[in-house]
């Protein structure tokens, strides 16, 4: 069951091969870079493998902050979807008073405790780790990026 404790969420692919090989790929064409200034031989060799080295370091992040603000949009439709239905408003007045971050914390509590949720976050200007602890029905989500 998920919770507060345990909704992090990371990609392995992602986390834990890809973005490590990049760095250590970067480093080493630092290290390389360094060589061939201190020996002089083969600078313009080194120069590009640093080009490629940064050009690959930024494919997975910018993909990651691409699919992050892809859910994020995502999150706030969903919210906006949900308060609707659960009080014939919209929800633009609301949204103008939570920051992105306590919205999507209080995407995870469970429909009977969102609406009083969401007004308490919005007056005590809530912290989005208070909002999640705070949830006693906590919404499964397991398609998060």
């Amino acid at each position: 069951m998920q919770n507060f404790n345990n909704h992090a969420r990371y990609y392995p692919l992602h986390h834990f091969i890809i973005t490590p090989l990049t760095l250590v790929y970067l480093i080493w064409t630092i290290v390389n870079l360094a060589a061939a200034f201190s020996n002089g031989t083969s600078l313009m060799t080194a120069s590009y493998h640093l080009l490629g080295a940064v050009i690959l370091v930024l494919l997975p992040l910018l993909a990651r902050i691409y699919a992050l603000k892809n859910q994020d949009r995502l999150i706030r439709l969903e919210m906006r979807q949900r308060y609707f239905e659960l009080t014939g408003k919209s929800f633009s007045e609301m949204e103008r008073k939570l920051r992105l971050s306590q919205i999507i914390a209080l995407r995870f509590a469970g429909n009977e405790e969102l609406v009083p949720l969401m007004e308490k976050a919005s007056k005590e200007k809530l912290k989005s780790k208070f909002i999640k602890e705070s949830i006693s029905n906590w919404q499964v989500d397991k398609y998060r990026v």
